[in-house]
C-alpha cells in the first residue's frame, strides 16, 4: 500500500504502525516531492535526504520490533530558526553560519516522538515580516497562487504542508507567524501558550513573545504535532501545566458564548478590514451560532497594547542580529530594527514587561462574559511576491500594519490561539481567521475549531496542483 501526498499526520502514523507502508518508502517519497516542487515553491532552506532516509530506515526496523511512539516514521519539517543537529541556523539570513551542536528541544521531542525530520523550511529573515522571500533563498510562493506569498515568517512550513509535500510542520509565531500563513494557504496553525512547546536555547525567544507551533491540514492533526512538540527543557522560565490537547480535538466544546471582534487592536498607523474577510469571519461566525453558541459583537479592551509589544520585538530582533556571521549582509531594514531595539533595551523593556501583567488583568477580565474571541487573521489576502520585499523600513511597517493588524496582541499575552480557514476571496485566495482565548484554554480552543472544521469540512479543498508544478522561483 502507498498513502496518498494528501494523507495527514495522524493517518500516516496509523498506517507506519499497521505496517501498510514503511518510514524509508514515505521519507523517499515526501523527498522527492520537495525536489520536484522546489524550484516552483522554494518552500526549504535545508533538505536533510541522505540524513532523513537513514532516520527513516532507523524507524523502520523499531517499527518492526514493536516499537510504537506517536509519530514513528513520519516525515515532518521544521522552519529554520529551530536547531538541527548538524545544520546550520540561518533563520532567514545570508551568510555562513555554523552547524548546530545539538537538537533545539522541541526538535529534540520531534525526534522522541519517532519524527523523522526531512528538512528545514524558508523563513524571511529573523521572522519579521508576513512574507517569505530575501536574498539569501529567494520567494517561497503561495501553493494556491504562485503569484502570491504564503505568508510569513513561517511561509515555508505552510507552503510545504499546503502542497502535500509534509504532513505537518512545525513553525514559530512571534507577531501571528503561524497563524497569518496558515490564514493565506488554508491550513490550521496553533499559537500554544507560552512555553507549550520549548523555544530552548532561547529560554525567552524575542523577549517570550516568540513561540513554536504546529501547521496542519487538520485540527487534529496539528494538535497531534502539538502534543508531540510540547514540554520544557530543564532551564525553561515559562513550564506551563502539561496538557493532552489532541484528545480536545475529539469532544464537544458545549455551548459557548462567543465574540465576534471585527475591530482592529490599537496601531500607530490606520488598519481596514477587505469587505471580503469581513464576510467570510462573519460568516464563521454565523456557523457557529448555528451550531447552538452564543456570538455576539464584542472587542477586547486592547488599549495602547502595542507599547508593550516594539520593544520586545525590536530587542529580540538585535539580540538575534548579534549573531549574524555578517551583520553587513543583513536586510537594512533589519539593521534598522535591531539599532531601535538597542534603544530600546533598556528601561522601555522592562517597563514592556512589567506592563503584562496589567494587560492580563484587563483583558482577562474580558473572558468573564466571553468564552472565545472570533477574530479575522489578517485584514487582507495574501499579497503579490515581492510587494514588500523592496520596501524601506517605515513603508513595510505601513504594509504590514495594514495586512496583519489582528494577531500580535496574543503575543503580548502569551496566551493561545487556533488560526482555521474562512474560505477564499478573489482569485481563489484563502483567507482565515482565529480562535482565541485566555491562559492554557487551547483544549476549548481545539474542540472549537475541530467542531467548525466538521462542519464545513475544509481539508478537502487542495491546491491546483498545476500552481505547484509551474510557478517559476523569484
Amino acid at each position: 500500500m502507498t498513502l496518498a501526498p494528501s494523507a495527514g499526520l495522524a493517518e500516516t502514523a496509523r498506517a507506519l504502525a499497521a505496517g501498510e507502508v514503511t518510514s524509508r518508502t514515505l521519507v523517499a517519497q515526501a523527498l522527492a516531492r520537495i525536489e520536484a516542487s522546489q524550484g516552483s515553491l522554494n518552500a526549504f532552506r535545508i533538505v536533510r535526504a541522505e540524513a532523513a532516509l537513514a532516520e527513516a530506515e532507523a524507524a523502520d526496523r523499531e517499527l518492526a520490533a514493536g516499537v510504537r511512539l506517536p509519530l514513528l516514521g513520519v516525515p515532518v519539517a521544521v522552519k529554520d530558526d529551530m536547531d538541527v543537529a548538524g545544520e546550520p541556523t540561518a533563520f532567514g539570513c545570508r551568510g555562513s553560519f555554523p552547524p548546530a551542536a545539538e537538537d533545539g528541544e522541541a526538535v529534540r521531542r520531534l525526534r522522541a516522538a519517532g519524527a523523522v525530520i526531512v528538512g528545514k523550511t524558508n523563513t524571511c529573515e529573523l521572522g519579521q515580516w508576513p512574507f517569505t522571500e530575501g536574498p539569501a533563498f529567494g520567494a517561497t510562493r503561495n501553493p494556491w497562487n504562485p503569484e502570491h506569498t504564503p505568508g510569513g515568517s513561517s511561509g515555508g512550513s505552510a507552503a510545504a504542508v499546503a502542497a502535500g509535500l509534509v504532513p505537518a510542520a512545525l513553525g514559530s509565531d512571534g507577531a501571528g507567524s503561524v497563524r497569518i500563513p496558515a490564514s493565506w494557504t488554508h491550513l490550521v496553525g496553533i499559537k500554544p501558550q507560552r512555553g507549550r512547546i520549548s523555544t530552548w536555547p532561547r529560554g525567552e525567544s524575542f523577549q517570550g513573545i516568540t513561540v513554536n507551533g504546529p501547521l496542519a491540514r487538520t485540527v487534529a492533526d496539528a494538535a497531534l504535532l502539538l502534543d508531540a512538540a510540547s514540554g520544557n527543557h530543564a532551564r525553561d522560565p515559562h513550564r506551563p501545566p502539561a496538557l493532552r490537547i489532541s484528545e480536545a480535538a475529539g469532544r464537544d466544546p458545549g455551548r459557548l458564548r462567543v465574540a465576534l471582534s471585527l475591530r482592529p487592536p490599537f496601531t500607530a498607523l490606520p488598519a481596514r478590514l477587505d469587505p471580503e474577510i469581513r464576510a467570510r469571519v462573519t460568516e464563521l461566525a454565523e456557523r457557529l451560532s448555528a451550531a447552538g453558541h452564543i456570538v455576539e459583537e464584542a472587542d477586547p479592551p486592547y488599549g495602547q497594547i502595542g507599547l508593550a509589544f516594539v520593544p520586545r520585538a525590536t530587542a529580540g530582533i538585535a539580540e538575534w542580529a548579534r549573531e549574524a556571521p555578517d551583520p553587513a549582509l543583513l536586510d537594512p531594514r533589519t539593521r534598522s530594527a535591531a539599532r531601535l531595539g538597542r534603544v530600546l533595551g533598556g528601561p522601555p523593556l522592562k517597563a514592556a514587561r512589567r506592563a503584562e501583567a496589567a494587560l492580563h488583568r484587563r483583558i482577562g477580565r474580558f473572558f468573564t462574559s466571553y468564552d472565545v474571541i472570533l477574530a479575522p487573521t489578517t485584514a487582507t489576502p495574501p499579497p503579490r511576491i515581492g510587494a514588500l520585499l523592496g520596501l524601506g523600513p517605515l513603508a513595510t511597517d505601513r504594509a504590514i500594519i495594514a495586512a496583519c493588524p489582528y494577531a500580535w496582541p496574543w503575543n503580548v499575552l502569551g496566551w493561545p490561539g487556533v488560526g482555521v480557514p474562512a474560505g477564499f476571496v478573489r482569485g481563489g485566495l484563502p483567507v482565515g481567521a482565529q480562535l482565541l482565548g485566555p491562559a492554557h484554554s487551547e483544549p476549548l480552543l481545539v474542540s472549537l475549531a475541530a467542531q467548525l472544521e466538521a462542519d464545513l469540512r475544509w481539508h478537502e479543498r487542495r491546491p491546483p496542483q498545476r500552481s505547484v508544478a509551474r510557478s517559476p522561483v523569484g
